[in-house]
């Protein structure tokens, strides 16, 4: 791809059938994606940052120079391959788990809901008022069809000492379909290789 033809990931509407999830063991630039809303949070034993990238997101947790990074995309093919511990399509029901040996652990749950008109209009009504006095609500007038409900998306969290929590909810009205993913990104000590006799060590 030219540099004329780039185009920053959540700059245009995604769509259900396309999203795809990327986990990585390293930080992304920013430069990468279009940045509509960000978060960053510190706590003693690590560092967290949101971006609200379209109807989509990436969640980085770092600490002590290690680093766990989650992406939702529907252009995977732009994003580096080094660093990419996995990827998949969003497809109905899916847990996933990394323990890395660092110390890092990382917990992932996704949902692809498709519900009726009625459902859906109440789910979206709901996650918007709730989403008004919490977390990174970030609405996209601009992408809402005729007589279409505005997409959005809505990222809870909840900061713990050594536990970092991501709820995120990515409406798409034209499909009554959100997307949801749970995270849960645990910061344990460092562990390292004794020298003496081989064993595991804390750091």
């Amino acid at each position: 791809m030219s540099s004329e033809e780039s185009v920053e990931l959540g700059e245009t509407l995604q769509r259900v059938a396309e999203l795809k999830f990327a986990l990585y063991h390293r930080p992304l630039h920013p430069e990468l994606f279009r940045i509509h809303q960000s978060r960053h949070l510190e706590r003693a034993a690590y560092q967290a940052d949101i971006w609200v990238i379209g109807l989509s997101h990436v969640l980085t947790v770092q600490s002590g120079g290690r680093c766990v990074s989650e992406v939702t995309t529907d252009d995977l093919e732009v994003l580096p391959q080094n660093g990419l511990v996995t990827s998949f399509q969003f497809r109905g029901e899916r847990d996933h788990m990394e323990e890395f040996d660092d110390g890092l652990r990382y917990i992932l749950s996704t949902q692809v809901e498709r519900m009726s008109q009625n459902l859906f209009h109440a789910s979206h009504r709901d996650l918007l008022n709730y989403g008004a006095s919490r977390g990174l609500l970030v609405t996209f007038n601009e992408w809402a069809g005729d007589d279409e409900l505005v997409p959005f998306t809505f990222i809870d969290f909840e900061a713990r000492d050594r536990e970092f929590h991501v709820q995120a909810f990515h409406s798409f009205p034209a499909d009554y379909t959100i997307i949801k993913t749970q995270s849960i990104v645990e910061v344990g000590s460092r562990v390292t290789v004794g020298r003496r006799k081989g064993r595991p060590r804390p750091v």
